[in-house]
């Protein structure tokens, strides 16, 4: 069997602002087919931590590693779909539609002035199918529901066939039901295509039955590799400040 290099390695990751540790000595691995929630209180550094493992922001000091190169010689950034905090609340009057705004997905890949091929056309149509937009296709992103935005937002970031998909709060503004909705399409995304997922939230109980590992940043990284057991992962509580049974929700509770 093919030896996979992890997803994402990170070792003894720092990040310093002004004299503030908001990132301190954070090292995990994500391998292939992973799917983790990464949770924390607001300002305890899960978006930051996003961003500089996507090159957004610089760090300090440590490593990084993704797909098994170095995050400096690190140039397939394809291969991860990036899912920004609040990119579900588009002004209204944005004038496009969802095929024009799945299509950007694929921009991105091929520059803007080159013609679509038949691939790309294939790779907008499996995404919107994936996260069944295709019926929307017509619609102005700016008139539909947050569920359908958010699916809309997800296939964009699918369409460049992605092996890791990071998404950053995806729910603010989605109600319960399209919520579950949107759950169940992640978790084939997970089973199916094996897609590594790593889902930022507050909010872990609703998807605590699909996912396989919990991160609780709090400047500091705690990993729990069994979710169910998270009251076990003694620092839980104390450094996430919730009570830990959320985990233990099903989706039939809500």
């Amino acid at each position: 069997m093919k030896f996979d290099a992890p997803v994402i390695e990170v070792k003894n990751l720092n990040l310093t602002l002004n004299h503030q540790n908001i990132l301190e000595d954070i090292s995990f691995l994500v391998k292939k087919g992973d799917y983790i929630a990464l949770i924390g209180p607001n300002g305890g550094g899960k978006t930051t931590l996003m961003r500089l493992l996507l090159g957004l922001e610089k760090k300090t000091s440590g490593n990084i590693a993704l797909f098994g190169k170095t995050q400096r010689k690190f140039s397939a950034w394809h291969k991860i779909g990036y899912v920004p905090q609040r990119v579900t609340q588009v002004d209204i009057n944005f004038p496009a539609t969802v095929l024009e705004v799945v299509k950007m997905g694929r921009t991105a890949l091929r520059g803007f002035f080159t013609k679509e091929s038949d691939e790309d056309r294939q790779a907008v149509y499996e995404a919107m199918r994936k996260m069944d937009v295709l019926d929307l296709s017509e619609r102005l992103i700016g008139s539909l529901s947050g569920g359908q935005r958010q699916r809309a937002m997800i296939a964009r970031a699918l369409a460049s066939k992605p092996e890791l998909l990071i998404l950053d709060e995806p729910n603010t503004g989605v109600d319960v039901v399209s919520q579950q909705r949107f759950y169940a399409l992640l978790k084939e995304l997970n089973t199916k295509d094996q897609l590594s997922i790593i889902f930022v939230t507050h909010d872990v109980g609703v998807i605590g039955d699909d996912i396989g590992r919990l991160f609780t940043v709090n400047q500091n990284l705690v990993t729990c590799n069994d979710p169910k057991e998270a009251l076990s992962c003694s620092q839980m509580s104390e450094l996430y400040g919730i009570d830990a049974h959320l985990v233990h929700n099903h989706h039939h509770d809500h």
